[in-house]
C-alpha cells in the first residue's frame, strides 16, 4: 500500500540504471510495437512478417503490404476476414491523419475457436500510396481474460514517428478526442484546451493497462511490466496535455521575468527554476488514490482537478518538463510504495543514475525543494528508473 510519507533529508544517491527490453522497431517501415511482457518472437522474415506468441496462448501477427497492394486499410481488413473465414464487423476510421480499420475476429477451426481483433493502418509514405500494416491479436475464444492483452498490444502500435507520443489507435477508435474545449489548470488561474473526450479516454486507458499490469504481480517480468505501464500512460497524455504544458510555461515565464531576484539569460538556471515551479504546483495537489480501480489518477484528471498519488504527480511533472524541452523521467519503488520525478537540471540535490546520466530527484508529495528526498527511502537497491522519452 502506498503511503508516500517521508522524513526529509539531503542525500547524494547514485543508483544503478535498469534497462528493460525496448519495443520492436521496424527500420524498413518505421513502425513501433510495444507488446505486453511475455510475448516472444515465434516466426517471420524479420522484415514484412512477424509472429509473436505468449505462454498463455495469445498470438500477435504483423504483416506489411507494399504501396498499392490494397486500396485501403478497410479493404485489407476485409480480405483478412475472408481468408480466415472470420465473422465480425469492420469499422474504418481515421487515426492521426492516417486511414485505419478495426475489425473483430471470430474464427472456427479444427484446433478450436479463436477470437480477437485485426487492426489495419497506413504507414508513413514519402509519396504515392502508403504501405499498409495488418496487425492481428487473438487467441482461444475460451480465454476471455486475454482480451485486454490483445487490445493493449494493438494500442501500442505506432505507425510512424509522427505518432510516437500520441494516444494509441485502439484508444483513439474508442474515444475520439472530439472538439477542443477550454479547461482549468488546477490551482492556477489559467485555462488551456483539451479534447472533449480526453479525460474519459485517459481514465479508460489507465483502467485497462492497470488490469494488464496486475497479471504480472507474481511474475519475474514485473519490473518490465511496471515500466511499460508508466510509459503507456505518458505516451497517451503527452499530446492531450500539450496546450496545458504550453500555458503553464508561458505563465511561469511571465512571472519569472517579472521577479527581480532572478538572473536572466542563464539557460541552466532557468530550467531549474521552471522545474521547481512545476514541482511546487504538483506538491499542492490533494493526496488521492483511486481506491476502486487502478490506484492511479489519470494525468488529465490530475492536471485539471489537482489531485493524485505520488506516481500520478511524478508522471505529470515529468510530462510538463519534457514538453518544455527539459529531459525528465520518473523512478518507482515497490518496496517503498513510492514514486518520484527525475530531471536533468543543474544544481545541488540528490541524484539518480539512469541511462548512464545523473538526474536530480523530485519529491512530489512533500513541500520540499527540488533535490531533497526522504531519508527513509534512500536505499538505491529499491528503485527502478523509467525513461519516458526514447
Amino acid at each position: 500500500m502506498r503511503t508516500c510519507g517521508l522524513i526529509m533529508g539531503l542525500f547524494f544517491v547514485f543508483i544503478p540504471a535498469f534497462s528493460p527490453a525496448e519495443p520492436l522497431h521496424s527500420p524498413t517501415w518505421g513502425f513501433y510495437l510495444d507488446l505486453p511482457e511475455g510475448y516472444f518472437y515465434e516466426s517471420g522474415d524479420g522484415r514484412d512478417r512477424f509472429s509473436f506468441a505468449s505462454e498463455s496462448g495469445g498470438i500477435v501477427d504483423l504483416a506489411v503490404y507494399g504501396p498499392g497492394v490494397f486500396e485501403s486499410p478497410e479493404a485489407l481488413a476485409r480480405d483478412i476476414r475472408e481468408r480466415l473465414s472470420s465473422r465480425g464487423d469492420i469499422s474504418p476510421y481515421t487515426y492521426q491523419d492516417k486511414r485505419a480499420a478495426l475489425g473483430e475476429l471470430h474464427i472456427s477451426g479444427p484446433g478450436g475457436a479463436l477470437s480477437g481483433w485485426v487492426l489495419c493502418t497506413e504507414l508513413a509514405a514519402e509519396g504515392g500510396p502508403p504501405p499498409l500494416l495488418a496487425a492481428l491479436a487473438y487467441g482461444p475464444a475460451s480465454r476471455q481474460d486475454l482480451l485486454i492483452f490483445y487490445l493493449s498490444a494493438l494500442d501500442s502500435i505506432v505507425p510512424s514517428e509522427a505518432e510516437k507520443y500520441s494516444p494509441g489507435p485502439i484508444t483513439e477508435f474508442s474515444y475520439p478526442r472530439g472538439e477542443p474545449v477550454p479547461a482549468a489548470l488546477a490551482n492556477r488561474d489559467l485555462k488551456a484546451l483539451l479534447g472533449e473526450n480526453d479525460a474519459e479516454a485517459a481514465g479508460a486507458l489507465v483502467d485497462r493497462e492497470f488490469a494488464v499490469l496486475s497479471a504480472y504481480l507474481n511474475s519475474p517480468l514485473w519490473k518490465e511490466a511496471w515500466i511499460r505501464f508508466y510509459r503507456a500512460l505518458f505516451k497517451d497524455a503527452y499530446e492531450r496535455l500539450a496546450d496545458f504544458a504550453f500555458v503553464f510555461e508561458r505563465d511561469w515565464h511571465t512571472r519569472y521575468m517579472q521577479d527581480p531576484s532572478q538572473s536572466r539569460g542563464n539557460v541552466e538556471s532557468e530550467a531549474r527554476a521552471f522545474a521547481q515551479d512545476a514541482l511546487t504546483w504538483v506538491q499542492g495537489f490533494t493526496y488521492e488514490r483511486n481506491e476502486t480501480g487502478s490506484d492511479f489518477v489519470d494525468l488529465i484528471s490530475a492536471a485539471t482537478e489537482g489531485r493524485g498519488d505520488c506516481d500520478s504527480r511524478a508522471l505529470l511533472w515529468a510530462l510538463i518538463l519534457a514538453r518544455n524541452n527539459i529531459p525528465a523521467a520518473i523512478m518507482v519503488s515497490p518496496q517503498y510504495s513510492h514514486a518520484m520525478g527525475l530531471a536533468q537540471v543543474q544544481g545541488p540535490g540528490a541524484v539518480f543514475e539512469l541511462d548512464g546520466q545523473n538526474w536530480i530527484v523530485a519529491e512530489t508529495t512533500a513541500n520540499v525543494d527540488l533535490g531533497l528526498i526522504g531519508e527513509s527511502v534512500s536505499d538505491p537497491r529499491h528503485w527502478i528508473g523509467i525513461s519516458l522519452i526514447r
